[in-house]
């Protein structure tokens, strides 16, 4: 017997909203080091943005993307959207000193 398409969707859908919470836990964490960094690079008069590094971790994720059956574009594009927020994060850091 197979199982109800309902009951099926309210599983996957439990799942998935389980690996939401997951993420936004982890993207927090994630934030909470990345303004640790900034604040560092604020006292010591670092750029807010470290380009070499970035294209260093574009092609670790887009490695990792890959070995995860992750579309690699896709891992790039999160990547750059959640580096502008930190340096946003990191200029602030150094305006408020």
């Amino acid at each position: 017997m197979t199982e109800d398409p309902t009951a099926t969707l309210r599983r996957l859908r439990s799942s998935i909203d389980n690996i939401d919470a997951s993420l936004v836990y982890l993207l927090a964490e994630r934030f909470k080091a990345t303004k640790q960094v900034g604040r560092l690079k604020a006292e010591h008069g670092m750029p807010a943005s470290d380009p070499a590094r970035e294209e260093q971790q574009v092609a670790r994720l887009r490695r990792l993307a890959e070995e995860a059956d992750l579309d690699p574009a896709f891992a790039e594009k999160w990547f750059n959207f959640v580096v502008a927020e930190v340096i946003r994060h990191h200029t602030e850091a150094a305006d408020s000193l």
